[in-house]
């Protein structure tokens, strides 16, 4: 392609300019090589001729076309240039306010000096799992990019963010860390993830500072470690920091701060715990106010102080120590402001003993005041002979307290740092990690010292990292392709930094300068003129001798060497040192020790080599001590930067570089002398020019065969094969064969030939657009032709017609008149007709020529006088500042070499004089005799101490011998006491025994008063309740009758707001489920963890701890929950919203809830350890047992019937006691004393009944003792005769059979007693621990009580009585709602005591009846051995009979090992029918722990089949159903007449007869909460993968949408080689697979309903914030391609008859979205209409749909900026909420509503492939 091709007519290109660094022009005419000139016409239509370098052909940069103008990815673009690069992220900037920006594998982030609403969750979930190019850029898809690769690759990644101070790095940083702690949250309760997080508040605290170009400029360097482990959760973080900029401590320049936590301290100074800190306003301190204003703009300093206190807590930072680190940061400011005074000699100074400032200093480090006085103004000089105590001037005691100070400051940020490490430590393994690099860009100051170029040696080391990798990346992508290619040529500043850092470098000569007793910047600056003067990157300034040149990769750099080796040396006097290593204070005493050796950093590569990072602080402690071996601090930060070399190059990096759009922090400004100076400093154009210099443009072959098959022949798109074809095109195309190369997936074309086939593009889209509108226009002309030719006829046959008939009129009287009229008036009407046709189109045409001359002379001549005065202004300005220059380097010289002559005359002359050392050998006797008699004092102190250890030692042997003797006197005592010791116990347990019983009776007798008080209070209530629903039902009739139409509209409202509380209050309730399965599957992955290998669970144990909360089948407050709901679904929303108790209770009944399980766990508990007790007694009665087996099994059926009885008679007791209590408050209010009668004669039959069961049970017990006997007398008579000898003392009378009964009847007495005892201490235990709860209660509420009435105290009067009402009101509710509670309780337990009543009556009636048929079948059979009491049973159908031993194998048959399609062609839900008969069966008989034992069974194996089969959607949607169908059955068959309505009357004799199953109900309503949530997180796993493929980008209409130019982003490592696309058939053929199982799985049509609501929402939600969060698919054809989806949608659900859902609401939004796609977007009445038809949209999702919307090619407009902020200005009066994203995580509540069956049990055939062959049907 020739250069005439490129640069032709009509081209544009890019030119200098010295305001807008470049500026965009039009070539007016073809450029022919060898012109000297092109002739341009700038974007304000003025002329301009620029020349053309004649030597090296410099041609101007050519510009992109407008389609890819704004691109997400630099490389994207065809032109690869600096303007190119600075015009897109401007346009992104300004325009769309997109602040991310890709340019190959560097995130550019710009910042905008505002806050921006795409940080929040919503997004972070939205980015979570996306391939980095498929998205918007963003800090996100970086972060999720590094995530992802750790976890695929299993190497450590790093995340460099780099830029100016200002740009944005420490908010990038803090917003990557964000990502990282909500996606890879702590696999424990550890939290360390908010620990990660707490750590940048106290970072920003003690290293942040305001600057004149940031108000929160980090002034430190920091790389902080995120350790994950082997599920990539994070385990722990470690940070390592670089460079405090110390000097900030003591000095500031003007409009700057100091580090924030002074100005923090200073804030909180009136709180009271930091009065001790002296602290007053930062103004009235010398290290605060020297850069001025104090206070910043918008920022809170006393808020961020308490953020900064809260952070210190949450990082484990004990309050004294967080004391001790405020009083060393306050005697910093103290130490700053301690007066000095200068002596008349000028070379000594003292300070004022009475100095306020330092005896603060010295209180709050616990130092001497007379010594820290002395050696401020003191300093000590050591000789090898002796050692001088000299004075210090004025300036050098300045110079030593503000070192002192920076010193203090320093060690303490270490210690900060060193500690915030060790709480975000960990012991467990670490497998990898990520690391965040936030560190200084690069610098340069109109006066640069030893800060800037450390910060500039970091970042030339950084940027040659950065240059090899991206070099690497792309010869990665090259040899993956299977392209040749040749060596790029790159940047590399190796010589740089080795003229730094290597051998006899700046920083080798700067340390050895140091060693030098005298040496001086100047002879150090000499030395690099001496030595690298020759060096490309050493230059020496013309006009000075200390100041020195670095040519850095991003620019010259002047030195001036001032004070580098003062700063080199970080010198601090010994003596200060010491004085504070002797504080009283621990921790200031700890921060300057010298044993503090820096730990060595490891790095890790590989694998996760080692279970944790050792990482220390850049900064190592100072010893003070030793000088001859202390590290500089050159060395120091050299050190510390190989080592963070070495963990990068070891990781894989990614790269962010932060722009500062402008210096004045303006909003959304972008300055371009300030970005392209920034962009090329941090290395992008480098970036830019790397991928420039291969092949920056790379397509695949499907889309540029999509988007170029424009280009294609008629006969080349006949071949099949899409590779042939782009090979074909682009050979005929494209002559030169090296600017594309064919990979193996892609094509790859050099800069420039993207935008040359665009031209191509354009310009067949161009003619034949020309065709189209030629062959338009003749039609229309044609046909207007026809219309006029018709018009003229029907026109002329009228006038003819007209004409004829006047001349047969005329015609007799002279025809020849006729003619000629005829003839004349023809002629002189076609002639006027051709005369005003020719005069308009004259007139037409000259009127237009003038007016486009005039308008082309006003516009040329504007545009000349333009360029005239443009260039004379600027010729002008530069010669002024030329002039202006000169003149200032002239004086600047002269006077420079002035001050330096007349220096260094001086320093000749101090050199001379031997004054000095005269001095240094004053107070070297005195110092002598003061050590001598220290050495005195030490010796006599050793030998004090010496007699002390020797006396303490005799002391101890003596007592350790006397102990021995009590030892062996108390183990002779003991054998001997043991007996008496046993009696003494006895006798104490019996005492215990009688004063626990009478605790009992008094806490009885209180027990029944309370009773009795809350009885008449309840009735108070009541009555008052009654008085108030009079008062209120004559209200609302006065109401109705005033206004009737607004009672209505306000009933309607309130329903609807109750409606609305139900369902959240629903919502949250199965989010609190779904909590509660998330921990339970958290515990079991952790104690999976704890015991690998074979585990076996118990089979009574609950994964829901289930079994712990059931102890027996009875009524409780999980009943009152469940039958608040089932009210709900009973009588209507409408109503049951009235009552807000319903909502109250459940509120209060999830804590008691809590409270109960653990009260039963502990039971629990206790249960096992009695459990092990009775097995570790077990095996000693194994021998007795089995001598005794058959009298051991006539006495435990004899138990058993006695235990029956007892427990008959207690229920009696019960029965009689409640019916007594219910009948007095019936006779209270309004009661017949009949009943009560009638109920108390019921009582007494029964336990007269009960009685004849007691006589008959004793006669059992006399048969059981006679059969025996006749055993024993069948037998041989050789037993009896040595039975018979085993008694010697017996008498005649005594018989053997007698005193064998007499023995068996005292062991029994035995038991009895001792079982009595057990239960007493047991009920005594339980009483006591019920006493110390209640007193913990009473105590938690008391300090409760206390914190409300210290809280009362710190408020206003008028708060206080507020607060009070408020107070009691609470109570008075809680109250109230208690007395509710407890007047439900006790009428519910009415109403079932009078069922039980019912059902024993039955039984007693029975028991009648096998009584007498007992009696006569023992007149019949008195001779047979054994006598059994038959009982008759009636013929129940509808239940199955199983042995309590087949349980396990009735739920492996039924639960287990079940599968869904074994059950194909039987009844749906056959499970639920078979187990409901077999509750049935086991509420016959009255089996309680049956019925819990087999319903808990089955919902834990329904647990563990969910656990196992997680991700199969088959078996959740059948145990759903089957879970939704046994709650059916317990509703349905449970006798509550609310459920029973459509039963028939066979169904209703299969109703419970004895138990009610309220609590069961409740649990498997929650299972089946859980289930539902599961069946949908399976549902959404196997659409979420289709959703934007199928949504976004597959063509549903062919041929509709266009491809893009796409960027470097589109190879992201992170995605799969194969292609994963997939249409909208693939949606529907998988809800059709959902659709069709759960239909015939049985599943209730309402529940299907829901999930087909949830999961369309969802489709919506991630499609819409998909479309929100990627420019390439917000086009008009987008549009199209939507609407017809979501109607193809909508279409699936009306045939499916889903319409009903709710599920066509839920995509509203989209369809809005997709409308908006395709609407006008030019003037206000466009505006308007977009307004009132995005009602479903947010304002901030409008726009942003309007800022990402983009043409697909150059026919169509962008959305200018006026008429977005048309749009924002009418949607300013909506409060839409600020979230841009669609949660897609919502999940709507599901309801279970009750759906009966109409089977009848026994109608139900059991299949035989179930194998319940054990179960009989009774």
């Amino acid at each position: 392609m020739s250069v005439s091709e490129l640069y032709s007519q009509y081209t544009r290109v890019w030119i200098p300019d010295p305001d807008e660094v470049w500026r965009s022009a039009e070539l007016t005419k073809d450029y022919k090589e060898g012109e000297k000139s092109l002739q341009l016409k700038l974007e304000d239509e003025t002329i301009r001729e620029y020349p053309v370098d004649a030597q090296n052909n410099q041609l101007p940069f050519l510009r992109n076309p407008d389609i890819l103008v704004g691109e997400n990815d630099l490389t994207a673009l065809s032109y690869l240039h600096e303007p190119a690069v600075l015009h897109n992220l401007k346009v992104r900037f300004l325009e769309s306010n997109h602040i991310y920006t890709y340019c190959g594998i560097v995130l550019v982030a710009i910042n905008p000096y505002e806050q921006l609403p795409i940080y929040g969750q919503d997004v972070i979930y939205a980015y979570s799992g996306q391939n980095m190019g498929d998205m918007d850029p963003h800090i996100f898809a970086v972060a999720e990019e590094a995530y992802k690769q750790m976890a695929r690759d299993e190497k450590n990644q790093s995340i460099i963010v780099s830029g100016e101070s200002g740009a944005g790095k420490t908010v990038s940083a803090k917003y990557a860390m964000r990502y990282f702690a909500t996606v890879g949250g702590s696999a424990s309760e550890t939290n360390i993830e908010e620990k990660v997080l707490a750590s940048s508040p106290i970072m920003e605290a003690i290293g942040n500072a305001k600057t004149t170009r940031n108000d929160n400029s980090s002034r430190f360097g920091k790389y902080i470690q995120i350790g994950f482990d082997k599920r990539y959760h994070i385990i722990g973080a470690n940070m390592r920091t670089y460079l405090l900029e110390k000097s900030r401590v003591v000095f500031q320049a003007d409009d700057e701060r100091n580090y924030h936590i002074f100005y923090q301290l200073c804030a909180a100074a009136s709180l009271p715990e930091f009065k001790e800190l002296a602290l007053t306003c930062a103004e009235d301190f010398f290290y605060t106010s020297q850069g001025g204003d104090t206070a910043i703009e918008g920022v809170d300093d006393a808020e961020d102080f308490e953020k900064t206190r809260q952070a210190f807590t949450l990082l484990g930072v004990r309050e004294s120590h967080q004391i001790s680190i405020f009083k060393i940061i306050a005697s910093i400011l103290h130490l700053g402001s301690v007066a000095i005074q200068a002596e008349r000699d000028g070379d000594s100074c003292s300070i004022s003993p009475q100095d306020e400032h330092l005896s603060n200093f010295c209180r709050l480090l616990g130092v001497e005041h007379n010594q820290m006085e002395h050696w401020l103004c003191h300093r000590k000089l050591v000789t090898t002979s002796e050692t001088y105590v000299k004075t210090m001037s004025l300036q050098q005691v300045i110079n030593a307290r503000n070192a002192l100070a920076k010193h203090i400051y320093a060690q303490l940020f270490g210690w900060i740092v060193e500690h915030i490490n060790k709480a975000l430590h960990t012991s467990i393994k670490q497998h990898s990690f990520i690391g965040v690099l936030d560190i200084y860009g690069f610098e340069t100051f109109e006066v640069n010292s030893f800060e800037q170029f450390c910060i500039n040696y970091a970042n030339e080391k950084l940027q040659q990292q950065f240059n090899s990798h991206v070099f690497k990346l792309e010869q990665e992508e090259y040899m993956k392709e299977q392209i040749p290619w040749t060596l790029i040529d790159f940047y590399d500043n190796q010589p740089c930094i080795d003229l730094i850092e290597a051998k006899l470098g700046i920083l080798d000569l700067l340390d050895e300068e140091c060693k030098v007793p005298k040496g001086t910047d100047q002879n150090w600056a000499q030395k690099l003129y001496d030595r690298h003067s020759s060096s490309q990157h050493f230059q020496k300034p013309r006009m000075s001798n200390t100041a020195f040149i670095v040519v850095h990769f991003a620019d010259k750099v002047e030195y001036l060497s001032d004070g580098f080796l003062e700063k080199n040396r970080d010198t601090v006097y010994e003596e200060q040192i010491n004085i504070l290593k002797a504080s009283k204070f621990p921790l200031v005493a700890d921060l300057f020790r010298d044993d503090k050796d820096p730990i060595p950093a490891t790095t890790t590569s590989g694998k996760g080599s080692s279970s944790k990072i050792n990482i220390r602080s850049a900064r190592p402690p100072m010893k003070a001590s030793n000088k001859e071996h202390k590290k500089s601090v050159g060395h120091q930060f050299r050190t510390s930067l190989h080592l963070l070399m070495e963990t990068l190059n070891a990781t894989t990096p990614h790269y962010v570089r932060c722009i500062k759009p402008n210096d004045e922090k303006l909003p959304f400004h972008f300055d371009p002398k300030r970005a392209v100076q920034q962009l090329r400093a941090c290395g992008v154009l480098e970036t830019i020019r790397i991928s420039a210099a291969g092949y920056p443009s790379r397509w695949t072959y499907h889309d540029f065969f999509n988007r170029y098959r424009v280009l294609v022949k008629k006969r080349e798109l006949a071949n099949t094969d899409k590779k042939a074809i782009c090979r074909s095109v682009l050979e005929s195309l494209v002559k030169d064969p090296d600017k594309f190369q064919f990979g193996r997936t892609k094509i790859f074309f050099r800069a420039g030939q993207v935008a040359y086939l665009e031209k191509l593009r354009a310009d067949k889209f161009r003619a034949a657009t020309i065709m189209i509108q030629k062959t338009v226009r003749g039609w229309l002309q044609k046909v207007k032709y026809r219309r006029l030719k018709r018009a003229t006829l029907t026109l002329q046959r009228y006038c003819r017609g007209y004409l004829a008939r006047r001349l047969a009129e005329h015609l007799r009287r002279t025809r020849a008149a006729v003619v000629l009229q005829k003839q004349y008036r023809m002629r002189r009407a076609r002639l006027a007709y051709q005369r005003v046709r020719r005069a308009a189109i004259v007139i037409q045409a000259f009127a237009r020529a003038t007016f486009v001359r005039r308008i082309y002379r006003q516009v040329l001549m504007e545009h000349k006088a333009t360029i005239i005065q443009k260039h004379a202004r600027g010729w002008m300005t530069r010669r002024h500042f030329q002039r202006l220059r000169a003149a200032a380097i002239v004086i600047q010289c002269a006077f420079r070499r002035l001050k330096a002559k007349q220096e260094l005359k001086a320093l000749k002359i101090e050199a001379r004089s031997a004054e000095h050392l005269k001095r240094l050998n004053v107070g070297m006797e005195n110092k002598v005799v003061q050590l001598q008699r220290k050495i005195d004092d030490q010796n006599k102190e050793f030998k004090t101490l010496s007699e002390q250890l020797s006396t303490v030692t005799s002391i101890h042997t003596m007592e350790v011998e006397k102990l021995k003797r009590e030892l062996a006197h108390y183990q002779q005592n003991q054998v001997a006491d043991a007996s008496l010791q046993l009696q003494e116990e006895v006798q104490s347990l019996r005492t215990e025994l009688q004063r626990a019983h009478s605790e009992r009776r008094v806490l009885e007798d209180a027990h029944s008063r309370e009773k009795d008080e809350l009885r008449k209070r309840v009735a108070d209530l009541e009555q008052e309740n009654a008085l108030l629903k009079d008062e209120k039902e004559q209200l609302n009739n006065q109401i109705l009758c005033q206004s009737k139409d607004e009672f209505a509209q306000n009933s309607v409202k309130e329903n609807l707001l109750m409606k609305k509380e139900l369902e959240e209050e629903r919502s949250r309730y199965q989010n609190l489920v779904k909590e509660y399965s998330r921990l339970e599957q958290r515990y079991d992955n952790l104690r999976d963890e704890q015991t690998p290998g074979h585990r076996r669970n118990p089979s009574n144990q609950s994964s829901l701890e289930s079994d712990s909360n059931y102890p027996s089948i009875s009524t409780s407050e999980i009943g009152d929950t469940e039958d608040a709901l089932q009210q709900v679904e009973e009588i209507g929303v409408e109503k049951a919203a009235m009552d807000m108790t319903v909502f109250l209770k459940l509120q209060k009944r999830v804590r008691e809830l809590e409270q109960e399980r653990k009260k039963l766990q502990v039971q629990l508990e206790k249960r096992e350890q009695d459990s092990k007790k009775v097995q570790m007694e077990q095996p000693r009665n194994d021998v007795d047992l089995d001598q005794d087996a058959d009298l051991a099994y006539n006495s435990l059926k004899r138990q058993e019937l006695e235990s029956e009885n007892k427990k008959l008679k207690n229920d009696l007791n019960e029965l009689r006691k409640a019916v007594a209590d219910q009948a007095t408050q019936n006779n209270s209010s309004h009661s017949s004393p009949d009943s009560y009668s009638l109920l108390l004669n019921q009582l007494k039959l029964a336990n007269e009944e009960l009685e004849v069961r007691k006589e008959e049970v004793l006669i059992l017990r006399t048969q059981i003792v006679n059969a025996d006997q006749r055993r024993l007398a069948g037998k041989s008579m050789e037993p009896n005769i040595n039975a018979r000898a085993s008694w010697p003392n017996s008498e005649k009378h005594v018989d053997q059979e007698d005193a064998i009964e007499a023995y068996h009847g005292v062991c029994q007495t035995n038991r009895l007693l001792e079982a009595q005892l057990q239960a007493q201490s047991l009920e005594h235990e339980e009483q006591v621990e019920n006493l110390k709860a209640q007193v913990e209660a009473l105590k938690e509420e008391m300090d409760k009580q206390q914190q409300t009435f210290c809280q009362t105290l710190l408020l206003s009067p008028e708060a206080q009585v507020e607060f009070g009402v408020q107070q009691e009101i609470s109570r008075l509710t809680n109250e109230n709602l208690d007395l509710k509670e407890l007047v439900e309780k006790l009428e519910k337990n009415e109403r079932k005591l009078k069922k039980q009543l019912k059902i024993y009556m039955k039984k007693v009636q029975d028991l009648e009846a096998a009584q007498a048929l007992a009696q006569s079948d023992r007149r019949h059979h008195e001779l047979t051995r054994q006598v059994t009491v038959q009982r008759k049973e009636k013929d129940f159908q509808g239940m199955l009979e199983y042995h309590k031993e087949d349980e396990a194998l009735l739920i492996r048959h039924l639960v287990t090992d079940l599968k869904p399609q074994m059950l194909s062609g039987t009844v749906p839900c056959l499970p639920a029918y078979i187990l409901y008969m077999c509750i049935r069966h086991a509420d016959y008989t009255n089996d309680d722990l049956k019925v819990h034992s087999l319903l808990t069974s089955t919902i834990n194996g329904i647990k563990k089949v969910l656990k196992k089969h997680n991700d199969d959607f088959e078996m959740t949607s059948f145990w759903l159903s089957n879970t939704c169908r046994l709650l059916h059955c317990l509703k349905q068959y449970s006798g509550d007449e609310g459920f029973m309505t459509q039963n028939t009357a066979k169904q209703n004799e299969h109703c419970l007869k004895n138990f009610d199953l309220t609590e069961y109900r409740q649990v498997l309503s929650d299972l089946s909460i859980q289930i539902y949530q599961q069946l949908i997180k399976i549902a959404e796993g196997l659409l979420q993968p289709m959703i934007v493929s199928a949504m976004l980008e597959n063509e549903s209409i062919q041929g509709l949408s266009g491809v893009k130019p796409m960027g470097y982003r589109k190879r992201s490592s992170s995605m799969a080689d194969g292609d994963n696309s997939y249409c909208l058939e693939a949606i529907i053929r998988q809800m059709n697979c959902f659709h069709t199982v759960m239909c015939d799985q049985g599943l209730d049509p309402e529940i299907i309903l829901q999930v087909f609501k949830q999961l369309f929402y969802m489709i919506t939600a991630v499609t819409l914030n998909n479309l929100l969060l990627r420019k390439d698919v917000c086009s008009w054809s987008t549009g199209m391609q939507l609407r017809y989806n979501i109607s193809e949608l909508e279409e699936w659900l009306r045939g499916r008859n889903l319409h009903q859902s709710g599920a066509a609401q839920t995509m509203e939004p989209l369809i809005q979205a997709a409308q908006l796609l395709q609407l006008k977007k030019k003037t206000h009445e466009d505006a308007e209409a977009i307004c009132s038809l995005c009602t479903s949209l947010s304002t901030q999702q409008i726009v942003k749909i309007l800022n990402l919307y983009t043409p697909l090619n150059e026919f169509e407009e962008r959305v200018t900026v006026s008429f977005i902020r048309t749009i924002q200005a009418q949607l300013q009066e909506r409060n839409d909420p600020q979230q841009l994203l669609l949660d897609s995580k919502h999940m709507f509540p599901v309801l279970f509503p009750f759906n009966p069956s109409s089977l009848t049990m026994d109608s139900i055939h059991i299949p035989a492939c179930l194998s319940l062959e054990f179960l009989n049907e009774v």
